[in-house]
């Protein structure tokens, strides 16, 4: 026999692992060996997570022993560590046939069974290895894990309580005991576990995590940073605290929070999930220079990928980024429309879903995104049931109705503007209103105007969903109304609790939210898809417009100058002031093809990321392979204040496939006319039904070439575009955009009426 193996079973027994299994691996490349040998080099390479090359060495092995049980327990590990789990399976099998006894081979099959969701067999597996060694805290834990897949929660829980009980340093116990609270919506339990858990395990960072995100949860933000400054205050500086501490922080700090994320780069260079965080958190800065702020999310966002393959689980950060510069390259690499969809929804995120809009580009994607929003709606309402709220008693008949606005969002805020004229006319003897809010920030002059018309309006800055949800039913209303959609700090998951008898979905969000529990959706004739299909939620129809614009934000002194910018500049100005993730290359090559058929003319885009040189890059580069010169395309840098820019622009191009809300009536107020492309759902249609409303439906196309003539024919027709300029906002006023006090009439006689119907 070859004398390396006798060499390496002396360091073997001396523990010098790392030589035997040189030893082993030489002697092995140069003949057989004995299967102990096999086992010893796979092993290493296992820990090295050298998976392939592990297998390789299993398999010869097995080639001259197929009957050693380790080797295929081992070949079993290794598949199942490579994702390959059927396979994971097969050889576990032969495993466990080779001596039924041997408990590892079971242990084994019940986790793959596990990640396989095969819980059934999982569940049996993990029952007998509880018989055979029940003071074992894995098997145990084993058990848990599949009566949690099967929505056994209580069983789950108990059996999680006792492996922490049994084993308490193992740390994924608690983790999974916690992780049922959570599922179930019962942060506060959560918290108290993780409390226990740290007593016994005060320096686990897993568990310091989840504890901090816990409190948060909970609404306990000054108690999670009082903690993270505590282990700051005493010396231990780590990447994980400040991280914690800047998403702590981030909703009412983001430049201090992005102090702290940086920190965490610099503490860990080498973690992609580091650098993502930063770069998600500067995309979403507001403060400073926005267009460096975005140039270095860009960039931090490449130093990320460059340190290996995005999990699906980070995919929105990259795509975000990716829309938001006009990378569609990346955006193309990253996933497909399906994957990334279904991927959100799964994971329970509505935010991203917004942006799944401007990617739609055939009618089959049309109901695509409709089910991955109901998917995500499934999941929702599954965690919702298992912890439902208390229902109060019915209140009292009394002849008047309890009306429900629920968003973050009102206050100095699109949402807010428009539902303006639904707090300035409520009919007192008729209604009573209620406002619910989760603003971080502090209370506006918008927000004070609307506390001061409603009945009451309940400001929590940190409340969880339940609890929000809890809060809504005891005001026993007749029908809530949820504005906000999914966007920052509003709770969409609340209506899945159904706090009210009826629930409706209205002005935020562009789209079926996806929650049975939302019964309607506020629409218009024209606003309404003609495929009923395309909603999840029944239309609640306005006589008119959807919409009416509110007082406070389109105001008259908001100046519009009397001379076309053509006539000041020699040159027609196309222009935008859309948000770029409804952008995309057809799009984008539109634009470029109403302007390369537009002699002395240019495109201005009017957006903080203007100030972004990967945005204007992008955005010029299309253009350029249009055949419009790069000096065609100008960029003005701007947040906010962008209206007076509106008298830069001599028509404006809306965007598709999800088209402008606020922008488009921005622009028209402005006096700068918007040539829009029909389509054939709710967020296709929105700049039709303004367009419609205040008589200029004849600038919406339902083709391309019909987009692309429209907005030439109107270029050549200085006449029409001046008349515009001096008249829109007066035909405006004169429209249902303008008539507050009739459109907020309809609205609650529509409200009454849909009541009592109920």
């Amino acid at each position: 026999m070859d004398p390396r193996f006798a060499a390496a079973e002396a360091a073997l027994k001396a523990s010098r692992i790392d030589e035997a299994a040189d030893l082993l691996t030489a002697a092995l490349q140069e003949g057989p060996g004995p299967a102990g040998a096999y086992r010893i080099v796979a092993t290493r390479l296992f820990n090295l997570r050298q998976f392939a090359e592990a297998e390789h060495w299993v398999r010869a092995g097995l080639e001259r022993f197929p009957k050693e049980l380790d080797l295929w327990n081992l070949l079993g590990v290794i598949l199942r560590r490579q994702g390959r789990l059927e396979e994971a399976i097969v050889a576990l099998d032969k495993a466990h046939k080779l001596n039924p006894k041997n408990l590892m081979p079971m242990i084994n099959q019940a986790n793959v069974l596990n990640d396989l969701k095969q819980s059934a067999r999982a569940l049996a597996i993990g029952q007998k290895l509880v018989r055979l060694q029940p003071a074992n805290a894995e098997h145990h834990r084993i058990l848990g894990i599949a009566y949690r897949d099967l929505d056994q929660f209580d069983n789950a829980a108990a059996r999680f309580d006792v492996a922490a009980r049994l084993q308490p340093k193992l740390i994924d116990a608690w983790l999974d005991r916690a992780g049922i609270a959570i599922k179930l919506q019962q942060h506060d339990e959560a918290v108290e576990i993780f409390e226990r858990a740290l007593k016994v395990n005060p320096d686990d960072i897993r568990l310091l995590e989840s504890y901090v995100i816990a409190l948060r949860r909970t609404g306990r933000r000054d108690d999670a940073e009082a903690f993270l400054r505590d282990r700051f205050a005493a010396g231990k500086d780590e990447a994980w605290a400040h991280i914690q501490l800047g998403r702590t922080l981030a909703d009412f700090d983001r430049q201090q929070a992005d102090v702290h994320f940086r920190r965490a780069v610099e503490l860990d260079p080498s973690n992609m999930n580091t650098r993502l965080v930063l770069a998600e958190s500067l995309d979403r800065a507001r403060y400073g220079d926005e267009g460096a702020n975005i140039q270095e999310a860009v960039e931090t966002l490449r130093s990320a990928m460059a340190l290996g393959e995005l999990k699906p689980s980070d995919m929105h950060v990259a795509r975000q980024i990716a829309i938001r510069v006009g990378d569609y390259d990346l955006l193309a690499s990253l996933s497909t429309f399906e994957a990334y969809g279904r991927g959100l929804a799964k994971a329970g995120l509505h935010g991203p879903m917004l942006q799944q809009l401007g990617r739609v580009e055939t009618p089959e994607d049309r109901f695509e995104v409709l089910k991955q929003h109901r998917m995500w709606g499934e999941l929702i309402e599954s965690a919702v049931a298992r912890n439902p709220i208390r229902r109060p008693p019915p209140r009292p008949k009394d002849g008047r109705i309890r009306v429900g606005f629920m968003s973050s969002d009102l206050r100095s805020h699109p949402v807010a503007y428009f539902a303006f004229p639904l707090f300035q006319h409520i009919d007192p003897s008729r209604f009573d209103v209620y406002c619910y809010s989760f603003y971080t920030g502090a209370e506006d002059a918008t927000q004070r105007y609307i506390t001061s018309k409603v009945t009451a309006f309940r400001w929590h800055k940190s409340m969880s969903a339940r609890a929000a949800a809890q809060m809504i039913a005891d005001d026993q209303l007749d029908i809530l109304f949820e504005l906000g959609g999914s966007t920052h700090m509003n709770k969409l998951e609340t209506m899945a609790y159904k706090p009210a008898p009826l629930q409706a979905s209205y002005l935020g969000y562009p789209h079926s939210a996806g929650l049975e529990a939302i019964d309607y959706l506020v629409v218009d004739p024209y606003i309404k898809p003609p495929n009923p299909a395309l909603l999840l939620e029944k239309p609640m129809i306005m006589p008119k417009s959807w919409i009416s614009l509110g007082q406070a934000n389109f105001r008259d002194d908001q100046a519009i100058n009397p001379i076309t910018p053509e006539e000041r500049n020699g040159m027609i100005t196309f222009g935008t002031a859309n948000n770029p993730h409804k952008y995309g290359p057809l799009m984008l090559r539109t634009w470029a093809k109403v302007v390369a058929a537009t002699p002395n003319s240019r495109f201005l885009f009017v957006r903080p990321e203007g100030g972004t040189p990967a945005f204007r890059e992008n955005m010029t580069r299309l253009f350029v392979e249009e055949g419009v010169a790069p000096e065609r395309v100008q960029f003005q840098a701007v947040r906010g204040a962008h209206l007076p820019f509106y008298n830069e622009i001599d028509i404006a191009l809306d965007t598709f496939p999800l088209t402008g809300g606020t922008t488009t009536c921005e622009t028209l107020w402005m006096g700068v006319p918007v040539v829009s492309l029909l389509g054939e759902a709710f967020f296709e249609r929105l700049s039709y039904s303004i367009l419609t409303n205040v008589g200029l439906g004849d600038l919406v196309s339902s083709t391309l070439e019909g987009y692309v003539e429209t907005a030439v024919k109107l270029a050549a027709d200085p006449a029409r575009r001046m008349l515009l300029r001096s008249t829109l906002r007066d035909q405006i006023k004169a429209s249902p955009l303008g008539q507050h006090q009739q459109f907020a009439r309809d609205f609650y006689d529509v409200v009454a009426a849909t009541v009592a119907a109920a």
